[in-house]
């Protein structure tokens, strides 16, 4: 089916993150080749410090894992404008969220002080609960208490970022649960499309404080019982808790390769829709929803399922959430082909947790990367199918070791999807980037391209 109407491409022109075990993207695209899982064990020193009630630390199902990033506690605070108080009572996934903005267009080349482009930023942040150690000595309603709030609410997380980097197109906080940062990428999509903006920012963030507090294990739900997310695996009982945060910079495809910018990958097209009742409970997942997500995705980036070689899945590791999203995939991808096994699926869930509001923009950066890198990491702790997933039948196998990532003549494309707690789904169909003809031969003479703050901070670096 082609049709000229179909949606133009979205640029993905820059990217920024913090991820478990890696202080930044080139650090977790390594860690990710490597098959390394971020999960760190703790002390019962360190889970008393944190808070834990000792009798919770002989408990047999309370684990003593979980993920962390590096320097939480750090700020630039005069980098951004902010005062010592301000910087102080602001939860740390709002400073966190705008140092990556600004690396992000840093990474993409624009000085958004400067730009003639309006800037969008679509994004959403996790639970909230560094505020319990800030509201207790003020009154509500007094100055402080204003002033903590603006620094904590989830509302104010899209619009600082406006303030502080001075962009002036759409600024919203998107709120779905799980399904959070890749909904914020389909609006942010949307935004260019309808020229809103030039430029758009999208993403997520999550963290939770303390960081080292491990987890009580329940029967049947979504946590762990082992440390490990084992992902479509018959061992798999539920995913582990994960913090961090990622950003990437979009412009419509037509206007980066006017403008010469760096191309990671491109959105090819996107969707998102709600389950609506016609499942089993509020929380669960639903195979009628996801299907039709994934395939208006499809049809609006005008490809054939059989041209798409990667999944990341939602991914979760739970028994009922594997066999529902593999069988929504395979349900939408045999209305157009038999062919078996012939694309790979993983979730990045397994090396780092689940990052809940930040989750869907990893998986979307972790399969840029791929694209970019033309390779496919391993997901982890897959042995033998859960005994529902028919993989033998089925498009998909899971890929468990670094693969080359290669191609038969249509370019290397990839699906991603993101589901939320409450039934908001997203699924995003990403291809690589285009390959773009050199326009003349190189200069003997290269710019060295330098950046700072200030003229005296410019100098030193020079």
């Amino acid at each position: 089916m082609s049709n000229s109407n179909f949606l133009e491409g979205i640029a993905i022109i820059g990217i920024s993150g913090r991820f478990p075990g890696a202080k930044n993207v080139s650090s977790f695209w390594q860690n990710l080749c490597d098959g390394v899982e971020s999960v760190s064990t703790f002390t019962d020193e360190e889970l008393i410090a944190s808070g834990i009630s000792p009798e919770f630390l002989n408990h047999p199902d309370y684990l003593k894992v979980g993920t962390t990033i590096k320097d939480i506690d750090l700020f630039d605070a005069s980098f951004f404008g902010f005062n010592a108080r301000e910087a102080e009572v602001t939860d740390p996934q709002h400073r966190l969220f705008l140092e990556c903005a600004w690396e992000a267009l840093e990474d993409a080349g624009y000085n958004s002080q400067n730009s003639d482009s309006r800037i969008g930023v679509y994004a959403g942040a996790g639970l909230n609960n560094y505020q319990s150690f800030n509201f207790n000595r003020d009154q509500v309603g007094s100055a402080n208490s204003f002033q903590k709030m603006i620094g904590n609410d989830k509302d104010f997380l899209a619009t600082r970022v406006s303030y502080k980097l001075n962009l002036t197109g759409p600024s919203l906080t998107v709120q779905t649960a799980c399904s959070t940062s890749l909904v914020a990428t389909t609006l942010a999509c949307q935004s260019l499309l309808n020229y809103q903006c030039d430029i758009a920012l999208a993403g997520g963030v999550s963290i939770r404080i303390p960081e080292k507090t491990g987890y009580l294990h329940q029967e049947g739900g979504i946590l762990s019982p082992d440390g490990h997310c084992r992902a479509f695996d018959v061992k798999a009982r539920g995913t582990i808790i994960g913090n961090g945060a990622g950003v990437v910079v979009l412009k419509r495809l037509a206007d980066a390769m006017a403008d010469g910018d760096n191309i990671y990958a491109v959105i090819k097209g996107s969707a998102i829709n709600n389950d609506g009742s016609g499942k089993v409970g509020y929380t669960a997942p639903s195979v009628n929803g996801q299907s039709q997500v994934i395939a208006e995705a499809l049809a609006l980036a005008d490809v054939e399922p059989e041209t798409i070689s990667y999944i990341e899945a939602h991914g979760t590791g739970t028994v009922l959430g594997d066999p529902i999203e593999i069988s929504a995939l395979t349900n939408v991808y045999r209305e157009s082909t038999d062919k078996k096994q012939f694309c790979a699926i993983g979730s990045v869930k397994t090396n780092i947790g689940h990052l809940d509001a930040a989750a869907g923009i990893t998986g979307l950066i972790k399969t840029v990367l791929a694209l970019k890198h033309k390779q496919i990491p391993p997901s982890l702790h897959f042995e033998q199918p859960n005994p529902q997933i028919d993989f033998d039948n089925s498009p998909f196998f899971v890929n468990t070791k670094l693969s080359q990532w290669e191609t038969n003549g249509t370019p290397r494309r990839a699906g991603v999807s993101s589901l939320g707690i409450g039934g908001t789904n997203a699924h995003v169909i990403l291809e690589e980037a285009p390959a773009l003809e050199e326009s003349s031969n190189s200069r003997p003479w290269q710019l060295l391209l330098l950046s700072a703050k200030t003229e005296s901070a410019l100098e030193t670096a020079t």
